[in-house]
């Protein structure tokens, strides 16, 4: 198999912390799990300029996640949540650098707000808020280690998901307090919460367009690592 280049969106933050002036940062995991799986790690700055160039050079991309938000005006809400954190930057180049991945028909795997913004790119709308917008909703910003599940999501049959996974029911991590809403005619939901949380989608007009909510670079489960897998797969084809 060749040793596929896969692209990872990087975080940013402002100074402090780390450093005084801006700066990026990545969970070694994400990349650890790529490298595991057969392929070559490639963190991406956010540089909207030079989508085209990355493109040219990569097998597969991986859309992480944030503690941030989607812009609400990218799917047309006309109020936006007090919760609401976003990164503008960051999203003008995931929106793209997704865009054009996708244009090329080159695998994409969104993971948590990375799985949101993917939605949102697809067509769909986003609930701000879950607690707000969700009766009896589950933790979906779990209290206990992200290295552990917080719930489980319910995989439905026939998808492309789970012909990966080659299950019914999956134990997840879960870090999110928005969600998949409106589903536009391009996106095929693929795992549903218990209480009726979008968990992941799909868009079979493409080789390998997946988007995920919870975060299965921490490997909690088989499926997970299945996952994994059969991106940096469709990633050397």
């Amino acid at each position: 198999m060749n040793v596929p280049v896969i692209g990872i969106t990087l975080d940013s933050e402002d100074p402090g912390g780390y450093s005084n002036m801006p700066w990026y940062a990545l969970r070694q995991n994400y990349a650890d799990v790529v490298v595991e799986s057969g392929g070559l790690p490639l963190a991406l700055p956010h540089e909207p300029d030079q989508v085209a160039a990355y493109v040219e050079k990569l097998d597969g991309l991986v859309v992480t996640g944030g503690a941030f938000d989607v812009d609400p005006a990218m799917f047309g809400a006309t109020t936006r949540h007090d919760t609401v954190v976003t990164k503008d930057r960051r999203t003008l180049f995931e929106k793209n650098i997704t865009e054009a991945m996708l244009a090329a028909d080159k695998p994409v795997l969104g993971i948590c707000g990375g799985q949101q913004l993917l939605h949102v790119i697809l067509g769909g709308t986003l609930i701000q808020h879950i607690p707000d917008e969700v009766e009896n909703a589950l933790a979906h910003e779990q209290p206990n280690p992200r290295t552990e599940a917080g719930h489980s999501v319910n995989v439905i049959n026939g998808t492309f998901l789970h012909r990966i996974v080659g299950t019914d029911t999956l134990a997840v991590n879960s870090a999110h307090h928005q969600a998949a809403k409106e589903v536009s005619s391009n996106i095929t939901v693929n795992a549903v919460a218990e209480d009726g949380v979008i968990e992941g989608i799909e868009d079979n007009r493409y080789r390998f367009c997946l988007g995920v909510q919870w975060h299965p670079e921490y490997l909690i489960s088989e499926g997970d690592r299945r996952i994994i897998d059969a991106f940096i797969k469709a990633s050397a084809q």
